[in-house]
């Protein structure tokens, strides 16, 4: 089945959140979701087309989720799609799959990314709290990202990197 609206898909499809270190361009916006719509367009797995839908939100977030009712996305599927991701970040100037970035919405609203220890070291000077609106980057299910992808830090996992301030 081709690429559909993301808003098309059931809160239980399968969700993963690629979130970029960097804010992606006007120029590495297109050329990434160029990339990811080709291979979309002909994901797979186990030769069974996958309904499919994906978004770029705030200049930092590649959202790709998928509805599993018809067909389960495989191990092999899942591989594909971070080796395209992986590709284009060559392209891009920013890495958009690795683990262990906090993305978070500064006082001017913008976007920033750092590293768990950098936003642990925020906390402990005063300019992370609880009431930082922070994004989860760890949801797996659609329903989940529409509810609450970005919340206060105090009702995400990123409090416990607060409370590591505090000891």
């Amino acid at each position: 089945m081709p690429l559909v609206a993301i808003e098309t898909l059931p809160d239980d499809s399968r969700l993963w959140i690629f979130g970029a270190r960097a804010p992606l361009d006007d120029v590495d916006a297109p050329r990434l979701m160029g990339a990811v719509d080709r291979f979309l367009n002909d994901w797979t797995a186990h030769g069974q087309p996958l309904t499919c839908a994906r978004e770029l939100v705030s200049e930092h977030f590649l959202v790709v989720a998928v509805d599993e009712r018809t067909e389960d996305a495989s191990g092999c599927s899942i591989d594909g799609l971070f080796r395209i991701l992986k590709q284009a970040e060559e392209g891009i100037g920013t890495t958009m799959v690795g683990g262990g970035i906090v993305h978070f919405r500064g006082p001017m609203g913008l976007v920033h990314s750092c590293t768990r220890a950098e936003f642990t070291l925020m906390a402990l000077e005063g300019d992370a709290n609880e009431e930082t609106p922070v994004f989860d980057t760890t949801l797996t299910k659609l329903g989940d990202y529409r509810a609450r992808f970005e919340r206060p830090a105090r009702a995400s996992w990123h409090k416990d990197l607060l409370d590591q301030a505090r000891r």
